[in-house]
């Protein structure tokens, strides 16, 4: 199994991305629209997570999974 490390760069970038819209809208006086990217932004990052967790899962049962 490689590492890798460009699934957390891109739920960091989300993440920032994500703070940033969040803080302008609450600061624009939008708290919905600003909880509303929040949990968009939660959401995405959940199916990428999920996504892997997934495939982990799969290599698990490959590596475990006795023929014969």
């Amino acid at each position: 199994m490689q590492l890798d490390t460009t699934i957390i760069f891109q739920i960091a970038g989300i993440g920032i991305v994500v703070a940033m819209i969040h803080t302008i809208l609450k600061q624009m006086g939008k708290e919905d629209f600003a909880y509303l990217v929040t949990v968009v932004g939660f959401v995405i990052v959940f199916f990428l997570v999920m996504d892997h967790i997934a495939n982990l899962f799969d290599q698990i049962k490959s590596t475990f999974l006795l023929k014969g």
